[in-house]
Parts: structure tokens; sequence; C-alpha cells
């Protein structure tokens, strides 16, 4: 039997260390100072951002392979081990020499920032079986909210303290919260619970065994479609608020995205728990599909209120994600399996703004994005119907077919 205040310890702390690992969200807080401070072109200084992404699924991967040897507990504290030497040795990087930051800031924090965040997203729902919707929003609402907790924080350290010393006041407070609260982030069954499955008898997929699959192609391509639209957006959501007159009001728009994604990631795995997983993806799609066609028009009031909804969207996939993988392809490997679904998130990042913004321009680029976003909502009808044609039965269970 779980024990709920076991569960109710493991929620809390994976949700805390979600707060501190969501700072791979925040490098734009720093990009201004950085570039002064190392003599480093700013545009060179946001590349950081793209070694943090990168990397951050490349660390989720390898710790997904590692979990079940090292545990859930350790690969979280690697994981945050790894983020808070990356930032301490950030501090130490003599001017000039600004290119370092990609190595020890965004290769070193982005894989550790993924070992943790996929411990914490695989361990948390496996104490939930009968909730999981409120555990996963729960742990991965709080790495969204980060932005709007750490944004503020930073710029007030760093005036206060100067780059170098917010680089290790950061790296001693990860580290210390990753010492504290790692031991509490165990799978059921190492804290002598149950085994950690979901009770219905669902065949779980090893990850080799899952990328063979149609499903997998269906989940993982769905949501490379379906995120592209908000990291073409969000680089450009100043710029945008200018030519829409209403540059003033740029920062707040910021603000809101950021409250907008974290609560997107609690309120759609609930929602979920409602309609199914497939209906609300096919709802957050849906909806940025709608808001990348109205920004051809949007002015004012709604451009905010349409950057408020794409940011909301986008927070849900975070939230939806995990559960569909752990719903088409079991729990016990779902940590491994849900980063190999992110490979389609990290395309998507990385792709996506390279390749849309060189082929398409004004008008035209919200069009396609949302043609793509219509296109990851039949990719979920086609995962639905998918189910329906083919169900798994105890039979297939029973042989491992």
């Amino acid at each position: 039997m779980l024990q709920k205040g076991n569960r109710s310890v493991v929620m809390v702390s994976g949700a805390a260390l979600q707060l501190f690992f969501g700072i791979i969200y925040v490098w734009s807080v720093f990009v201004l100072p950085v570039s002064e401070e190392y003599t480093w072109p700013v545009a060179d200084a946001k590349l950081v951002s793209s070694f943090l992404l990168g990397f951050f699924v490349l660390g989720m991967l390898g710790g997904g392979r590692m979990e079940k040897r090292l545990g859930t507990h350790r690969q979280t504290l690697a994981g945050g081990t790894f983020l808070a030497v990356g930032m301490a040795a950030t501090a130490f990087i003599p001017a000039g020499s600004g290119w370092l930051i990609c190595l020890t800031y965004g290769i070193a924090g982005g894989f550790g920032v993924g070992m943790g965040y996929g411990a914490v997203v695989s361990c948390v729902p496996k104490w939930y079986p009968e909730k999981r919707g409120l555990a996963t929003g729960v742990s991965v609402c709080a790495f969204g909210f980060s932005t709007v907790v750490f944004a503020p924080l930073i710029g007030e350290l760093i005036k206060r303290y100067s780059l170098r010393s917010t680089f290790l006041i950061l790296a001693a407070a990860f580290l210390l919260v990753t010492l504290a609260l790692s031991s509490f982030v165990r799978l059921p069954e190492a804290a002598g619970g149950g085994r950690g499955i979901d009770g219905r008898g669902k065949r779980q997929y090893t990850t080799g065994e899952m990328i063979k699959t149609g499903r997998f192609f269906l989940i993982t391509c769905s949501l490379m479609l379906c995120t592209s639209a908000f990291f073409i957006l969000n680089p450009s959501f100043v710029t945008l608020a200018n030519e829409r007159n209403i540059g003033s009001m740029a920062t707040l728009i910021v603000m809101i995205t950021g409250v907008a994604s974290a609560v997107g990631r609690l309120a759609f795995p609930l929602i979920s728990e409602k309609t199914g997983r497939e209906g609300a993806t096919v709802m957050a799609i849906g909806l940025t599909a709608l808001c990348s066609f109205a920004l051809c028009f949007a002015q004012g009031l709604l451009f905010m209120v349409i950057v408020a909804v794409c940011a909301f969207c986008y927070g849900g996939y975070s939230g939806i994600y995990p559960l569909l993988t752990g719903d088409y392809f079991g729990l016990d490997n779902v940590g491994p399996n849900f980063a190999a679904v992110m490979c389609g998130f990290s395309v998507s990042a990385l792709g996506f703004p390279m390749i849309l913004t060189r082929l398409f321009t004004g008008t035209s680029l919200f069009v396609a994005l949302g043609a793509l976003c219509l296109a990851g909502v039949a990719l979920i009808i086609a995962l639905v119907l998918s189910k329906k044609a083919a169900p798994e039965t105890t039979a297939d269970i029973a042989s491992g077919a």
C-alpha cells in the first residue's frame, strides 16, 4: 500500500526541484549581462539557449537509460550536481572566452536539467496511479513557473552582487536544494510501496520496442508539429508587440506568457482526466492552430490574449505528453520512453525556427504555423483510430506481442 504521507512528500519535493530545474527557460535574463561581462556578441550569447535545449533532451535520454541502474534519487542528485557545477564554472570563465559558456552552462547545465526533470516526471506519477494527471501537472507546472520566480530574482541579484557572484549564489542554492530533496524522489517500490505500474495490466514497452511502433511515430511527430508555433513566436513576442503598437506592454506580455505556460501545465493534465488524453491534446493543438491563424490580424488586447493562449497550450503539452506516453507504452519505462518522445520537441525547437522563418514571412508564417498544428491534430486522430482498430488484448500482453 502506498502511504499518502510518503507520496505527498515525493510530490512536494519533486515540485520544488522542478522549480529550480526550470531555470533552463530563464537564459534570456542573462544574455545582455553575459555579453557585457565576457565581451561576447549578443547574438552568440543567445545561442546558449539552443545548447541548453538540445542537451536538456539528451540529458533526459541519458538519464532515462540509467534510471534503473542509478535509481531516480541518484539520477536527480546527479542532474542537480551537473547543473550546479556548470553554473559555478561559468563564474570563472575569463573575459573574451564567452564561448566556453556553451560548454559549462549550455551543455553541462542542460544535460543536468534533463536528467533531473526526467527523473521527477518519471517518479511522481507512479505514486498516484489514480491521479496521474494531477501528479504530472503539479510537477511540470512548477518547472514552468520557474520563469516567474527566477527572472526578477536573477535581475536583482545581478544588480546587487554582479553577474559572476550571481552564478555562484545560484550554483550553491541549487546544490543545497538538490542535496536536501533528491533522496525523496524514489519509486514506490524503493519507498516500500507497490510495483509502480498503472494496475490495468497493460504491456510495459521498453524504449527499443516502443520506437518500432507506429503509435510512437504519431505521438512524437504530433509533439514536433504542435510546439513549432511557440518556438517561433516566443523569441519574437517583444518585436511583435512593437509592430502591433503595444510595445510599452512588451515586458508584461513576457510575464503573462510565463504564468500562462505554468497554468497550462497543470490545467491540461486535469482536463485530460475528464476528456481523455487524446481529447485534451486535440483541444490544445486546435487552440494553438486557431491562435496562429488569428495572429494574421490580431492587434492590441486581442494580441495579448492570443499570445497568452499560445503559451497556455504550450505548457499543456508538457503535462499531456508524459501521460500519453505512459498510457500507450506503460509506466515501467516511462522515463526513457518519454525522453525518446521528446526528440520531437528537440527537432521542433532547433529546426522549425531556422527553416520556417526563411521560407515564410509576415502573414504567411502564421498561416504555415496554423497548418502545422492542424497536421498535428490529424496525427492525434490517427492515434485514436489506431487504438480502436487494434486495441491491446490480454493475449498480446501475455505473449509480449
